[in-house]
C-alpha cells in the first residue's frame, strides 16, 4: 500500500511517498529487506501510483518503447492514460477487463496516479478521470491524513520539501498500510 503527496508552491514542485513493501493486507517487509520507491521522474514530470505494484513493471515496459510523454495538461495526461489503457488490454494479457462495480459503464485501473510538473498537479482516478489541482494533493491508503497536514500547513511554510515529508510521515504514523522511510523528489518549474 502507498501514500503519495504532491505540492506546488513558489515555482517548485515536490512529491513524497512512503517506501513500504507489502504483499496483500497481512505481509510487510522490513526496510533492510525491501524498500519500494513509489515516485519516479518521467521527463519533466514526477509521477507516483497507489494501488497494484505490478503497475510499476507495466509502466516501465510501456515507456521503454515510446518517446517520453508530455504530461503537462489534463488533456495530455488523459490521452497518455488512454494509450496506456489500450496497451494494458492489447499487450498485457493478464489484465482483468471487469469493472470493479457492475453499476458503472467504465473500466477500472484499480489504482490511482498523481502527477506534478510545470503544468500543475493532476490526479488520475481509477476510471481514468483527470483532475487538475493548484496547490497540493495526496493519494493512497494514508492520503486523508496527509491531506489534513497539507491543508493545515500549506499557507504557513514555504519549505514544501519538509511539508511533504511531514504529510507522508503523518500517514505512516496513522495508517497501518503505510510505512518505511520517506522519499522526497523535487523539480523547479
Amino acid at each position: 500500500m502507498s501514500v503519495i503527496v504532491a505540492i506546488r508552491k513558489n515555482n517548485r514542485v515536490v512529491m513524497a511517498a512512503d517506501t513500504l513493501t507489502s504483499f496483500g493486507d497481512s505481509e510487510r517487509m522490513p526496510q533492510e529487506n525491501a524498500r519500494t520507491p513509489k515516485v519516479r521522474r518521467i521527463g519533466d514530470s514526477l509521477i507516483g501510483g497507489a494501488g497494484w505494484a505490478v503497475y510499476d513493471d507495466i509502466l516501465n515496459d510501456f515507456l521503454a518503447t515510446r518517446p517520453t510523454p508530455d504530461l503537462t495538461s489534463s488533456r495530455k495526461i488523459f490521452t497518455f492514460f488512454l494509450d496506456f489503457w489500450k496497451a494494458l488490454h492489447d499487450h498485457y494479457t493478464f489484465i482483468n477487463d471487469n469493472a470493479a462495480n457492475a453499476s458503472t459503464p467504465f473500466g477500472d485501473l484499480d489504482s490511482t496516479f498523481l502527477i506534478a510538473n510545470a503544468g500543475g498537479i493532476f490526479t488520475v482516478a481509477s476510471d481514468l478521470g483527470v483532475t487538475p489541482l493548484n496547490q497540493y494533493y495526496a493519494i493512497g491508503s494514508g492520503g486523508e491524513y496527509a491531506i489534513g497536514v497539507l491543508y493545515s500547513l500549506y499557507n504557513k511554510t514555504d519549505d514544501i520539501a519538509t511539508l511533504a515529508n511531514d504529510a507522508v510521515s503523518a500517514a505512516i504514523a496513522m495508517n497501518l498500510q503505510c510505512g518505511g522511510t520517506v522519499d522526497v523528489l523535487q523539480l523547479t518549474v
